[in-house]
């Protein structure tokens, strides 16, 4: 009787490997010596090898008898052995977790790389995809609401057959091929395998009289406008959603949604800035000055804006409430007025007098007649 090779010598690996270095090598040698990758008698021996050794050094209780008492320690029957392993013939399929241990390997091996455990059965009640769209609104829009029409392209449901891509009066039979799980099932070498059914592509059911209205399909393109509500608030990027405005179901399962989102366009008299609207105003010197009661624009129309006596450029007044609505609560944003002090570019002869006059009380030198400085520093002419 041939004497058994020992098993961390198998693996080559040493007695004091790791769980994972274990796993690691059975990985590495699994792969290499599989009966679908190497076709010959000496490499299915050499699996078979490596398999017992997996199967006693992965085994912490087993590892540890085997360490102990070497292969006796192990055999099916020894005292104390959890089992045994019967020799090295033990059923492959009592395996742990293979899908751990070879990962990818099976999909690579056994589907071309395409992904190999084969699809589930589709839902018959699979809802359909979820479409979005893009909307330019108005400031005025965003502040007061409105209504927009997007068209949009989608597939719906099938109103011949009602989504079930049968012709009306007949319905879809259970696939021959996979008797109605979506999966064919067979063995390679050592594994039992399953992939989806090339007859139904995993639907289990396959249709022998097609809806000439569909051509099997279940749905049918559309082209059609959606009226979209525009709730006052909304701002660049806002995603507003149209249930059942999306793709058809899947076999007459319920549509998705279409979302719309909002792409807000400047506005020529107000810069936005979250709730709050920002407007610049110019006032003459003599209100900045004296100060004034003026009427600024507003998206209510106008409002009174009273400028104090003194009132700089760059002065910023805040009218409450007079700005966005907040979307989906209450109250509203506000309205900043940023006020700019205009300078005449153009004054008279007696305008000119009346300048140096006012110069004289505030202490200044009063400019030679044919000198213009002050008027040049302060106006710039």
């Amino acid at each position: 009787m041939a004497t058994k090779r020992d098993y961390y010598e198998i693996l080559g690996i040493s007695k004091s490997a790791s769980a994972e270095e274990v796993k690691a090598a059975y990985r590495s040698l699994a792969k290499k010596h599989h009966p679908d990758v190497n076709a010959d008698k000496a490499s299915e021996e050499k699996f078979k090898e490596i398999n017992e050794a997996y199967e006693i050094l992965s085994d912490p209780k087993k590892r540890q008898l085997y360490d102990q008492y070497g292969h006796a320690g192990v055999a099916q029957g020894a005292p104390g052995a959890p089992g045994g392993f019967g020799g090295g013939s033990r059923d492959f399929d009592s395996f742990g977790d293979l899908n751990d241990i070879f990962g990818d390997f099976f999909e690579n091996v056994f589907t071309g790389g395409e992904g190999g455990r084969g699809r589930s059965k589709k839902t018959r009640s699979a809802r359909g995809e979820d479409l979005q769209a893009r909307i330019s609104v108005t400031l005025n829009d965003a502040a007061f609401g409105s209504q927009k029409t997007v068209k949009i392209s989608h597939s719906k449901t099938c109103q011949k057959c009602s989504g079930s891509g049968a012709k009306p009066g007949t319905s879809s039979k259970t696939c021959p091929q996979c008797k109605g799980t979506g999966n064919i099932h067979f063995r390679q070498g050592f594994f039992s395998l399953s992939q989806t059914c090339t007859r139904c592509q995993g639907d289990g059911k396959v249709i022998e009289t097609p809806c000439d209205g569909c051509n099997g399909h279940g749905k049918v393109k559309a082209s059609e406008p959606i009226t979209v509500k525009i709730p006052p608030g909304v701002q660049e990027g806002t995603a507003l959603r149209i249930t059942g405005a999306g793709e058809a179901g899947y076999l007459g399962g319920p549509p998705g949604d279409l979302y719309v989102v909002i792409h807000m366009e400047a506005d020529s008299r107000f810069e936005r800035r979250d709730d709050d609207i920002l407007v610049e105003q110019k006032i003459s010197i003599t209100q900045a000055t004296l100060g004034a009661e003026i009427n600024v624009p507003a998206l209510d129309g106008q409002v009174t804006l009273r400028i104090p006596p003194g009132t700089q450029t760059g002065t910023v007044f805040r009218m409450r409430e007079k700005g966005i609505p907040h979307l989906g609560g209450r109250g509203r944003g506000d309205e900043l007025i940023k006020i700019f002090v205009e300078v005449p570019t153009r004054l008279d002869e007696k305008q000119k007098q009346f300048l140096k006059e006012l110069a004289k009380t505030f202490g200044e030198e009063t400019p030679p007649k044919d000198d213009d400085s002050f008027i040049k520093k302060v106006f710039g002419k």
